[in-house]
């Protein structure tokens, strides 16, 4: 039994009004564009429909569009860029509007230091000084997990907050390698005894935003498209809408079994498969 019916972007297209789509794994790799990928977010748009990408990254949608872009993409082919690094951005504006400054240790990748400077905050790079953590990225490729755990104990020692703002735990890197995510180091993080509020999907508040981005589309008519059950399948479920589980990015090399396990693991089933984002993908094998 297959883990959910195959259908093409045309069949999704008659049936829903919006769509909430992932960005790497679906769109793009870490290198570059799949192929077709921008000319299904244009048909969509053609069509008529809404099209929000939504991404677990710890930059901002607008730096990710412009990303996009620059990887061949038209801008005209989706109305919003939202991320996880957007919502983290709006509630720590507002919770730590008139407090003190506050000196912050950021984990991400490429040296970015993004959210900490647009929030005013003091950036450390030694953990026994910082007021929080902010961990936004991984370069678990090249820096071992047990790096990570050392550099973040003094602070997980002392309680300090730990905002993650990517919970992706796996991330594929160059030639389609697996590594561990900035969700993985967070993780670490929690087994030192730290504290971490996490933002992006599957938790609830990415949604109530891409929700605010969709003109009072009803919930029957949203499709989300993603390619990880633990993050895309799981919080379409979690936020009552249907979801499509594309088989290419992080889940790409597993069997049905294994999809089906990670199914029962994470209590959540897409309710389409489709082969790849792109205009005329393969119906049912």
């Amino acid at each position: 039994m297959s883990l959910a019916p195959w259908t093409t972007l045309a069949a999704l297209a008659e049936r829903y009004d919006a769509f909430l789509v992932d960005q790497f794994g679906v769109l793009r790799d870490d290198e570059r564009a799949y192929s077709g990928a921008n000319e299904a977010l244009l048909r969509l748009k053609a069509l008529g429909k809404t099209v929000v990408l939504l991404s677990n990254s710890g930059r901002s949608g607008n730096y990710n569009a412009e990303r996009l872009v620059k990887l061949g993409f038209d801008r005209a082919g989706f109305d919003r860029f939202l991320t996880s690094g957007d919502v983290a951005h709006d509630i720590l504006a507002r919770e730590t509007a008139g407090k003190r400054a506050t000196r912050c240790l950021t984990i991400s990748s490429g040296g970015d230091r993004n959210l900490a400077d647009s929030l005013g905050f003091e950036s450390v790079e030694d953990a026994a000084l910082a007021d929080i953590v902010i961990i936004s990225g991984s370069e678990a490729e090249r820096i071992p997990l047990s790096a990570y755990r050392a550099r973040l104990e003094p602070a997980a020692r002392r309680g300090v907050p730990c905002y993650c703002t990517n919970p992706d735990r796996h991330k594929l890197t160059k030639g389609g390698i697996t590594a561990p995510g900035a969700g993985s180091i967070a993780l670490a993080y929690e087994d030192l005894g730290g504290r971490v509020r996490w933002f992006g999907k599957p938790y609830p508040e990415i949604y109530r935003y891409a929700r605010s981005q969709l003109k009072g589309t009803p919930a029957g008519r949203i499709l989300c498209i993603g390619d990880s059950i633990e993050h895309d399948i799981a919080g379409a479920a979690n936020a009552g809408l249907a979801s499509c589980l594309v088989r290419t990015g992080i889940l790409s090399r597993h069997s049905e079994e294994q999809l089906d396990a990670l199914a029962r693991e994470y209590k959540a089933r897409p309710t389409f498969l489709l082969d790849r984002f792109a205009l005329g993908s393969a119906e049912a094998r």
